[in-house]
């Protein structure tokens, strides 16, 4: 009887492990029964762009982080699919930074092309995980939200591809509750234009505070001001965007900064990152990390230490996106259809934790975090048939981009790179960014 698998999660990570798995069944493996738990409509995780916040129409916390306007804030060369190019897809070479609709097309034509939208259960979320010791397989309770109908499936395997971008980290500060104009976190920003001709503040120093005050710079803010905890972002920043210490509180109108400077500001963003959340997995099976590169209990980045038949994909924080899960899910597949063999003694699986952990710790620099994941890419794809690639200058393509963005942050977006998939030389936008208002599939790729 053949194994059954359950993948929870369509977005990037899960269509990637289906994607691994459809492989081997093309090159006439026999795979084993794969279903996929997506509890929105339709697939692409945080790409299925939407406009609601809050709850989804089934009365679910709202998945996407994405918003209208968002384009790449990375080289696309840096996370090209090894088996399929974004020149196969599109029918030509396109500039390196796609926006949000650009890179969902993508994305969602490999899958189309491998044909496993049969295999996912959408609008159907699920509620609860539990390994059953007796039988020495997952019992997965999962809710069809069209038919409003709760039932339970067991599987042997379990792959937890539900992202870690999706569950806001909201802090408290105070006054927030008297302030009078409007705080939200940035999972639930949607549009620049709703602070047109506003001041705004953001709290937060990392991508999230970077890419939505540009964001809101273009579309027309009065002023941003970004409020750091620790470190400043650091770029040149337009006359208009300014970076302070951090904020200590607010009153109705003002928000009160570390230094002793105050601002009047008509809206909050809290750009504060994101939580590692599944509500759906009991203690024993439900990972704890960091935000980092080497995150916790993973045996080879993926193995649940405490259960190697549970797996995790793309928990990390990253550099690499949709290659280095692409590597994750093919080592994964293979190690469910025992291709690859998970050591049995958990001391050998901890070891490998505790070296990875120590390694990512070593690096002094991002330059040093580039190389540390790119090195790990390789380390999975050797060790399975995922077609090889040039890592070593997807690497130099985002040490290239971290140049670019220290010499304009605002210009970075207007470079180009080279396919490390196709050798191909991508070309400059037709637009400047911070001229390309619309961020429509049709508006990028014109001639």
């Amino acid at each position: 009887m053949a194994k059954r698998v359950a993948v929870i999660g369509a977005g990037p990570s899960g269509l990637a492990q289906l994607r691994a798995f459809q492989s081997a069944k093309m090159a006439g493996a026999e795979i084993p029964e794969v279903v996929c738990f997506e509890k929105q409509s339709n697939w692409g995780g945080l790409w299925n762009y939407t406009w609601r916040t809050g709850l989804d129409e089934n009365g679910e916390p709202v998945h996407s982080s994405m918003y209208r306007y968002l384009w790449s804030n990375g080289p696309k060369e840096g996370l090209e699919f090894a088996d399929y190019s974004f020149e196969e897809h599109f029918g030509k070479q396109i500039a390196s930074y796609p926006p949000r609709a650009v890179l969902f097309d993508y994305i969602q034509g490999r899958v189309v092309k491998a044909g496993v939208r049969d295999w996912i259960r959408f609008s159907t979320p699920v509620r609860f995980v539990k390994y059953n010791e007796d039988k020495g397989n997952f019992t997965v309770t999962a809710h069809d939200m069209k038919a409003d109908r709760m039932y339970e499936e067991e599987f042997d395997n379990v792959i937890v591809a539900s992202g870690h971008f999706s569950t806001p980290n909201v802090p408290e500060y105070p006054g927030f509750d008297r302030f009078g104009g409007r705080v939200l976190h940035a999972h639930d920003f949607r549009d620049a234009m709703e602070f047109n001709g506003k001041d705004i503040l953001l709290l937060g120093s990392s991508y999230s505070a970077e890419d939505i005050g540009s964001q809101c710079w273009k579309y027309g803010a009065k002023s941003v001001t970004v409020a750091y905890r620790n470190a400043p972002l650091g770029y040149d920043w337009p006359e208009n965007f300014v970076e302070v210490p951090a904020l200590e509180r607010v009153d109705e109108t003002t928000a009160y900064f570390k230094d002793g400077t105050s601002k009047r500001v008509d809206a909050i963003i809290l750009c504060t990152g994101y939580k590692h959340h599944f509500p759906y997995l009991p203690d024993d099976l439900r990972l704890k990390t960091a935000n980092r590169l080497a995150a916790a209990d993973l045996y080879k980045g993926v193995v649940w230490v405490n259960n190697p038949k549970l797996f995790y994909v793309g928990m990390q924080d990253q550099w690499f996106t949709f290659n280095m899960f692409d590597a994750q899910a093919w080592w994964v597949r293979d190690a469910i259809m025992g291709r690859i063999a998970v050591p049995a003694d958990k001391a050998v699986l901890l070891a490998d934790v505790v070296d990875r952990v120590a390694r990512e710790d070593a690096g002094q620099d991002a330059h040093d975090a580039i190389h540390y994941q790119g090195d790990y890419v390789k380390e999975l794809i050797a060790e399975t048939d995922y077609p090889s690639f040039d890592v070593d200058g997807a690497c130099e393509a985002f040490f290239e981009w971290k140049e670019h963005k220290k010499a304009g942050i605002m210009t970075f977006r207007n470079h180009a790179y080279k396919s490390v998939i196709t050798g191909t030389m991508a070309p400059v936008h037709h637009t400047p960014w911070k001229d390309a208002l619309e961020d429509s599939l049709e508006a990028y790729l014109r001639n």
